[in-house]
């Protein structure tokens, strides 16, 4: 290790990181307020392709934004009863054809917080191509973005943007990721907006802000090799986002890895075998769910040790365990795992950010030799053969 567990963010060159952690309670309430002033515009554009029995949505994304659209995915298929797929704009600008292969009304929900990615606008432009009809919910934290400008006219398009200061410079997404997700579920639900609490929501952030970066300090200090995280339904995609900000933050240094709680014993549970492994469950609100993640805090102790394990719940009876790390939010009980996934995630962030600064990383710039950058490089998109 070469710094302190107490070492402060601004001068190891994480400054932009953690303030963006930081703002995240007040830039959630001001997505709120923007959905509801939204929310009819946002119900008129939608209506002509969702009144299709046979409709379609699609959550697009890279990376980051590509686990946004998986976390929203369960919950709004769940809610509107009909088809909703996440796929990644990598996977369509690779396989446009296999993506759009069903001819079939399409909402395409664009989430991208630079919206310069180069495939970000290729897979709007896939889908235009391949499908009848199309319509584009665009979410994005940059105005000045490509998707934005490109989708800012259209009559078939309709773009959401992000309080300003969500487009982060830190390197790694963080209230642009949690404020796409709650600003794309309100637009999609439209009942979400009215059933959900945004300032427990809030209060339960703040919480973890103001109280976990000392434990997380002496956490990263242990000298940890790898991390696993574990959620099931919407938390499965969280679990992916919260081992990308781990990964990202600390350059590879500290091993990452993801899978939801039954998965996990299907092989891939040998990478917890070893010494130096920390193991994060987030537990799910669904009564029936949340049985296997019990299960899974249970075996990961008995083959971590408890010290070695973070279970992270809303319901304040459960995970009794001696031993076990145990982080409740308090006031979320009722919530849906979608909700729950936002506050999960600051203390995920924190996690990483703590780690990033315990190896001596510069959190805001994680890989200043420019191999990984903030908006990626060096993409070429070719050209389609409609053939």
């Amino acid at each position: 290790m070469s710094a302190a567990p107490d070492a402060d963010p601004d001068a190891a060159g994480g400054g932009w990181t953690l303030r963006e952690i930081r703002q995240q309670p007040e830039v959630w309430q001001q997505v709120a307020d923007e959905a509801a002033a939204r929310r009819k515009e946002v119900a008129e554009f939608l209506a002509p392709v969702l009144d299709s029995p046979d409709a379609r949505i699609v959550l697009t994304g890279a990376g980051s934004s590509a686990f946004a659209g998986g976390i929203l995915a369960p919950v709004l298929a769940r809610r509107l009863g009909r088809r909703v797929d996440a796929v990644a704009t990598t996977d369509i600008v690779s396989n446009p054809q296999e993506a759009f292969a069903e001819d079939v009304p399409t909402v395409l929900v664009s989430l991208a917080r630079s919206g310069d990615s180069p495939e970000s606008v290729a897979a709007t432009d896939f889908a235009d191509r391949s499908l009848r009809t199309v319509r584009h919910l665009v979410v994005t934290c940059n105005r000045s973005g490509r998707l934005a400008r490109e989708h800012a006219d259209r009559a078939t398009s309709l773009v959401l943007l992000m309080p300003e200061q969500t487009n982060d410079r830190g390197f790694a997404m963080t209230s642009s990721f949690t404020s796409m997700v709650l600003a794309g579920w309100f637009a999609l639900d439209p009942t979400a907006a009215a059933t959900t609490d945004v300032a427990a929501l809030a209060a339960a952030a703040q919480e973890v802000l103001d109280l976990a970066p000392g434990t997380l300090a002496r956490v990263a200090s242990a000298g940890y090799e790898r991390v696993v995280f574990l959620g099931s339904g919407a938390l499965t995609a969280l679990a992916r986002e919260s081992a990308l900000k781990l990964l990202e933050l600390t350059a590879g240094r500290v091993v990452s890895y993801f899978d939801s709680p039954l998965g996990f014993r299907h092989g891939p549970k040998a990478v917890a075998l070893h010494p130096g492994t920390l193991a994060v469950v987030y537990i799910s609100n669904d009564p029936y769910t949340r049985q296997y993640d019990e299960d899974i805090v249970r075996e990961l102790r008995a083959a971590l040790g408890a010290e070695h394990v973070v279970a992270l719940t809303a319901q304040p009876d459960l995970i009794e365990d001696a031993g076990t790390r145990r982080w409740v939010l308090s006031g979320l009980e009722q919530a849906q795992d979608v909700a729950l996934a936002l506050p999960f995630l600051v203390l995920a962030q924190l996690l990483a950010l703590q780690m990033s600064l315990a190896l001596g990383c510069t959190p805001d710039d994680p890989v200043p030799t420019g191999e990984v950058n903030r908006v990626v490089k060096g993409v070429t998109v070719y050209p389609l053969d409609d053939s």
